[in-house]
């Protein structure tokens, strides 16, 4: 039966949709990059926070890596299509826009949805708060047509906000949220369940390929996974439970020492989240074990030590993942290395790290919500 799952899983890769995705940067080193990566951090915490408490038709969408950082794509809302640069987000369920009712300053430069111009949009009487760390977001629940590549999903309920107190220069206009309707504000359906509930998938799958180094090359594919992206075979991990993409890890190590999540922990594999995340205590060890000095809220290494620095290894299911130190630091343009381990600013109940981009531009990840499990392989 195992066998005939990964069949349906990697048949007629031919079929499917790829959604191509880029690159784009959020860690700078002026002192307004240095809030827009801050604000970026301390959203997608208080969602781990939220999320923390109690023979396929393959859809494969090209994305945009910028510069190392973050990866987002195309998606069309209306009839005509409105075009809107979005970021494809485990970590979320939901999909949201900015309105052109809009007033906030983030609206300003970001694109906006013009629902007067569509002949598919429908209003609805509800509403929506998003309440996070560094701010809020308030706005309307509407229903419209929204296209991922050649999937359609009709009728599909979505997020207009109409003020987001958050920075204005993240590189993307907004989020489509890959999560379970469990944390879907509103009692809103899913993009992802709808396509599944309307026939547009035929495996309730979707994957991840992140370019390590051109901006270009990046996917999100739906319906199935395309085996020429990764290496080997693909190693699968229940969930812990099902509901959120978050996975049990044995334990982190250097040099064969375990050190930091010692009698296991809890692991969410987020798409959104650029940096490696963890608890302040183990963050603080593994920068004090690498020598990294701190530069106001981050933490460098000098370049010309980056070869000599050690891998660190996530053991995930009995499966060591070793993250090199060439992946784990990032040149910043004073010269310096930047060490990409962030701690979470918010308490979890549990020990509870997030493996964002830096970890996933080195493992190639399938999300499997009919079986809720995450596969992971070596990427291409």
């Amino acid at each position: 039966m195992k066998w005939l799952v990964l069949l349906g899983l990697v048949a007629f890769s031919e079929c499917i949709v790829k959604i191509p995705l880029k690159r784009v940067q959020i860690m700078r080193k002026t002192r307004s990059e240095k809030n827009m990566l801050n604000s970026f951090l301390e959203e997608h915490a208080y969602r781990l926070y939220k999320t923390s408490s109690p023979g396929s038709n393959i859809t494969t969408h090209p994305m945009r890596n910028i510069k190392n950082m973050l990866y987002v794509g195309n998606i069309t809302i209306g009839t005509p299509p409105q075009k809107f640069q979005i970021l494809f987000d485990t970590g979320s369920s939901n999909l949201w826009v900015p309105s052109m009712l809009c007033t906030s300053r983030f609206c300003s430069s970001h694109v906006l949805f013009r629902h007067l111009e569509s002949s598919t949009y429908q209003p609805t009487n509800k509403t929506f708060i998003i309440n996070y760390l560094s701010g809020r977001m308030k706005g309307v629940i509407a229903r419209d047509t929204v296209r991922i590549g050649d999937l359609v999903s009709t009728d599909q309920q979505f997020g207009l906000s109409m003020e987001i107190s958050r920075n204005k220069e993240v590189p993307f206009d907004g989020v489509l949220g890959l999560g379970y309707p469990k944390f879907s504000f509103s009692g809103v359906i899913p993009i992802f369940d709808n396509l599944k509930n309307q026939g547009a998938i035929s495996e309730p799958v979707f994957a991840f390929y992140l370019s390590k180094g051109n901006p270009e090359g990046s996917v999100v594919m739906f319906g199935g996974v395309d085996t020429s992206y990764y290496h080997g075979t693909l190693n699968w991990v229940p969930l812990i439970e099902a509901g959120r993409w978050c996975v049990h890890m044995d334990r982190i190590s250097m040099n064969r020492q375990v050190i930091a999540c010692n009698d296991g922990c809890e692991v969410i594999v987020d798409t959104g989240t650029s940096l490696i995340l963890g608890p302040r205590r183990m963050v603080d060890n593994v920068l004090r074990l690498i020598g990294a000095k701190p530069q106001g809220s981050e933490h460098y290494v000098s370049c010309s030590a980056v070869n000599t620095l050690p891998s660190i290894d996530f053991t995930i299911n009995g499966i060591n993942y070793p993250v090199p130190a060439q992946a784990y630091t990032i040149k910043g343009s004073d010269g310096n290395c930047y060490i990409t381990f962030k701690q979470i600013p918010a308490s979890t109940p549990r020990e509870t790290w997030i493996l964002g981009d830096v970890f996933l531009r080195l493992y190639f990840s399938v999300f499997d919500r009919g079986n809720d499990r995450i596969g992971l392989a070596q990427a291409v």
